[in-house]
């Protein structure tokens, strides 16, 4: 019987915590990575929603001869989980305002998450209207993180500010 005890092998308490540290460096190693990697996709949606802006401004343009708020050009996001407050022209073509707190026709609020202060996000928004030749821009801006970053992104009427974040919150 006593035999048979010591011909059972089982692991010793040294390998199983060589195994717990190599899966705790193999973690340290991929998580960060895989939350950098999430914060990105989410920026996907400021993309697109900008790229979609820069298309309905630029038809109602075509229509108008100036430019317009999203009410005016029709501009409406697609669900209401949006993670990033929109401005764009106000009504009329005039310098979109802060949104206040509100949607308005010029403004869409996140939609889930923690927004970008109403003041903040602002940077790369001028008088539409009163550009010479006429022009508009349009902004994004969200806290993906819930840190003091906030990601703003921009696009205006020669679909610049795309390719970069104006300020962004995917730096770790």
């Amino acid at each position: 019987m006593r035999n048979r005890l010591r011909e059972q092998e089982a692991f010793t308490l040294i390998e199983l915590m060589i195994v717990v540290a190599i899966i705790g460096i193999l973690a340290a190693i991929a998580v960060p990575q895989y939350l950098r990697w999430q914060v990105q996709s989410r920026q996907a949606e400021a993309k697109t929603n900008l790229g979609g802006i820069f298309a309905a401004e630029l038809s109602y343009y075509g229509a108008n001869s100036r430019f317009g708020s999203f009410g005016e050009v029709g501009f409406a996001l697609a669900a209401a989980s949006n993670r990033y407050t929109y401005r764009s022209p106000g009504d009329g073509g005039n310098s979109g305002a802060s949104c206040g707190g509100a949607t308005t026709s010029s403004c869409i609020l996140s939609g889930i998450g923690t927004s970008a202060a109403d003041g903040q996000g602002t940077a790369g928004l001028v008088a539409m209207g009163s550009l010479s030749p006429p022009g508009f821009t349009a902004t994004a801006a969200g806290n993906l993180d819930t840190d003091a970053t906030v990601d703003q992104w921009h696009v205006n009427d020669l679909k610049q500010g795309l390719a970069a974040a104006d300020q962004d919150d995917v730096a770790f």
